[in-house]
């Protein structure tokens, strides 16, 4: 995997240290001891010193460290470094104290991913033995984060990146393997990287200990697939490379480069159908992923059919947001029965029970238990398009799809009047 730096980070950096070891203001009595007064002066100072470069930043805490060996903040000085040498591509630096914050914290991830890749690219066996330990420790977190999609984020999507991250976890792993000598176990890892996530660094990685193997046509084969495969991560030098690699054992192989053309076409179509099938299986996991508008989302259901808002286009909708915790949502279910009842003969008002829990296995059984018979969908990412930041929250579609009122919490007294009232607007809406 390649780290892109996409914006400054030495800001940051600044921010989370200097709130917790920033000088105070008030009297030293108020605020420690005078050693732990003038340490914090210090070190502001160092800080200010240093400005807006990284390289003097990492020196000026390196500094400081060393002054004052025994600091109560070194564990956050430290993570600071690392993140400064991060931000100035200083690997050296970045292993170093990275190593420092994980033998403290080894579930930082973004650490352990960064220090993992650095020692992998080294390749030596010290290095190696190092990276069989954090990747081990890095896919076990990765795993874990599998199970924990971030609000607001396509589960399929979230699933897909994770995957990537695996196959990185694996490349590493048959690359640490076979540095050790443990080709078998490379090339197995190497497999399974490609078939967690087909990237061109795992199939070079791949290809390089099916090299090793002797088994110089398959690896003329994951050569040709890191040379045609559409990786963004993948530079013209890269290219090149897998280029060259591929001339030299097809040479050797069948004594010239005769030939070599139909293993790219192949590789080619290989690799085209297999990002083809990957991004069909994304969209059929995922069919909001494009979604632009409200009219462009399918909700799923609970009992596992679905419905396209898009046919929902000359009624008014009316979408109730809630969960399975939520007490106000629950007192607020037979309110909402009541205003059901006003337009249950007009067929131009649709009401939708949408559930935001993010265990979708709660929601089954809460329905059999309380007796709720109502279709119910998930929001499968639409509450983020809507910003439903609070439930229960109502929101009320006009027959174009458009937002004509939102109900965040609700009055008891007052909800079925002013929610029929505005369903009543919605309908005369242009």
């Amino acid at each position: 995997m390649k780290f892109r730096a996409t914006k400054r980070i030495l800001p940051l950096v600044l921010i989370a240290v200097l709130p917790a070891i920033a000088p105070a203001q008030s009297p030293t009595k108020e605020n420690g001891d005078a050693a732990a007064e003038i340490e914090r002066r210090d070190l502001n100072q160092a800080l200010q010193d240093a400005g807006n470069s990284p390289v003097d930043f990492i020196r000026a805490l390196e500094r400081h460290l060393q002054k004052y060996p025994g600091s109560k903040d070194r564990d956050k000085i430290t993570r600071a470094i690392v993140r400064g040498a991060i931000e100035a591509k200083d690997d050296r630096r970045t292993i170093l104290y990275g190593e420092q914050v994980l033998a403290k914290n080894p579930k930082d991830t973004e650490i352990l991913e960064k220090v993992a890749a650095l020692l992998a690219a080294k390749e030596d066996k010290d290095s190696a033995t190092k990276v069989l330990v954090y990747a081990g420790q890095l896919e076990e977190q990765l795993n874990t984060l599998r199970k924990m999609t971030p609000e607001g984020r396509s589960e399929a999507r979230w699933q897909s990146q994770i995957d990537r991250r695996l196959a990185d976890v694996y490349r590493m792993q048959a690359k640490a393997n076979g540095v050790l000598g443990h080709v078998s176990q490379a090339l197995e890892l190497g497999k399974k990287s490609w078939a967690t996530y087909p990237t061109a660094e795992g199939a070079r990685e791949w290809g390089r200990w099916l090299a090793k193997e002797g088994k110089v046509h398959e690896a003329i084969e994951r050569y040709a697939d890191a040379f045609t495969l559409e990786d963004p991560d993948s530079t013209e030098i890269d290219r090149s490379r897998d280029r060259l690699k591929m001339g030299e054992l097809y040479s050797k192989l069948h004594g010239s480069e005769k030939g070599l053309g139909d293993e790219v076409l192949a590789a080619y179509d290989r690799t085209s159908a297999l990002m083809a099938a990957r991004l069909s299986e994304l969209r059929a996991a995922d069919p909001n992923g494009q979604a632009t508008s409200i009219m462009d989302f399918t909700l799923p259901a609970v009992d596992g059919s679905s419905i396209k808002l898009s046919a929902l286009k000359g009624k008014a909708v009316v979408i109730d947001f809630w969960a399975t915790w939520c007490g106000p949502c629950r007192a607020q279910r037979p309110l909402y029965e009541q205003v059901e009842k006003k337009f249950a003969k007009n067929p131009d008002v649709v009401f939708l029970s949408v559930d935001t829990d993010d265990d979708r296995s709660l929601v089954g059984p809460f329905l059999k238990a309380h007796k709720w018979d109502k279709m119910v969908y998930y929001e499968a990412g639409l509450g983020g398009m809507l910003r439903v930041s609070s439930i229960p929250t109502t929101i009320v579609l006009d027959r174009q799809g458009q937002i004509t009122s939102r109900l965040a919490g609700f009055v008891p007294e007052r909800f079925v009047d002013m929610l029929t009232s505005r369903i009543e607007d919605a309908l005369q809406a242009q």
